[in-house]
């Protein structure tokens, strides 16, 4: 997907320590860096072998800018596979171009394209430009639904 602010692709093999620079970044952003456990080689593994999830790259003629990380879910009430997006990222320096929005809308249409039942994420609470901006697009937020999490110490320990 291309328009005049960027250019919207597949990551490649070759790109995974670029997908790690970003992942870098937001958890930086998020205050997390210190759980990023993540390496080239599970990137890797977990998406170009296993196919665990997908991810696009946005440029701005040879900067890489962002990127977003899905992958498809099922919902039981529905019938149907959802598109999850796990992370959606701009750096810092090419914010309030529009290339959020851009990544988000090419998620938006990969969700069409795969009649997907619905698109869903996570924002932190404290967050309030991510919040805003989900907002203007119409999303809503799931009141009543808390997120829940075995790490993988309480999984090997049950």
């Amino acid at each position: 997907m291309s328009n005049l602010t960027g250019i919207i692709r597949p990551l490649q093999e070759n790109e995974c320590g670029l997908l790690l620079d970003f992942i870098k970044g937001i958890a930086e952003y998020e205050h997390l860096l210190h759980q990023v456990v993540a390496t080239e080689e599970t990137l890797f593994q977990s998406i170009f072998v296993q196919k665990n999830a997908q991810v696009v790259v946005m440029w701005e003629q040879q900067v890489a800018v962002g990127f977003a990380l899905y992958f498809y879910n099922f919902s039981t009430f529905i019938g149907r596979k959802g598109l999850y997006l796990e992370d959606l990222y701009v750096l810092p320096k090419y914010r309030k171009k529009g290339y959020g929005k851009q990544l988000f809308l090419h998620l938006v249409s990969i969700a069409k394209r795969e009649n997907c039942g619905r698109m869903e994420w996570s924002v932190l609470d404290w967050n309030q430009d991510a919040i805003g901006f989900y907002h203007s697009l119409g999303a809503k937020a799931m009141d009543g639904w808390t997120v829940f999490r075995l790490t993988e110490d309480a999984l090997k320990g049950l």
